[in-house]
């Protein structure tokens, strides 16, 4: 689903967020990322999104070499991709139900398929009840499930997240763990960035270590 060869991401000012990088996340695989602040996990997501574009080194995301994808093709690649961010980055002046329905509103989706779609995430994330609230006036735990509704709203074959749990005690950060597991269930491919040691290692998943921009270490099936 995502490889790394040799990659790098030098940004303007000579400073290399990630050095000659290599993995490989199998289809239908889960995986986490850590290190210390900086490290570079935030750029290999982006990467991944096409967010960032590579400096050296080729890119493959479901089997197709990105590297050079050009601009007007980056959406349909987006297409497949959940992102999920650790401030939610939510629409405050729209309810929980227009929040997760952007991305089908984007895509051109019919008014009834984006009402079936926006439910079923919902459901899936547990705020079924809750679609037309404000986000503002949500937990952060509720915030985030929304943003992970929006993520998923759009049945991607990979879903990316950064820190999500950064701003959670330890049982939210557990229930929203457990979601992506979940997701994991059914065949999508996961990587969660995080620097929550702990819980990640009660979790049977593979770690990719970041170092100043380098892999330090890669688990078993992501070689």
């Amino acid at each position: 689903m995502i490889r790394f060869d040799n990659i790098s991401k030098r940004y303007p000012g000579g400073f290399e967020a990630l050095s000659n990088v290599s993995f490989h996340l199998h289809e239908g695989a889960m995986a986490f990322l850590t290190g210390h602040s900086g490290a570079g996990k935030s750029t290999l997501l982006k990467l991944i999104a096409l967010i960032e574009r590579t400096t050296r080194g080729q890119l493959f995301v479901d089997g197709k070499n990105v590297t050079n994808i050009s601009a007007r093709r980056i959406p349909y690649v987006r297409r497949k991709i959940g992102f999920i961010f650790q401030d939610h980055n939510l629409l405050f002046d729209r309810t929980v139900f227009d929040n997760v329905a952007l991305p089908l509103v984007i895509s051109g989706y019919r008014h009834q398929e984006i009402g079936r779609r926006v439910r079923a995430a919902l459901d899936k994330v547990g705020l079924l009840s809750k679609e037309k609230l404000l986000p503002i006036t949500l937990s952060g735990g509720e915030q985030q499930r929304v943003g992970i509704a929006r993520a998923v709203v759009n049945k991607p074959m990979l879903l990316l997240a950064d820190e999500p749990t950064g701003n959670l005690d330890p049982d939210l950060s557990r229930e929203i763990m457990a979601l992506f597991t979940q997701f994991n269930d059914v065949g999508v491919s996961v990587m969660v960035a995080s620097h929550d040691i702990t819980l990640i290692e009660e979790l049977d998943y593979p770690i990719l270590t970041l170092d100043h921009g380098r892999l330090a270490f890669a688990g078993a099936n992501t070689a």
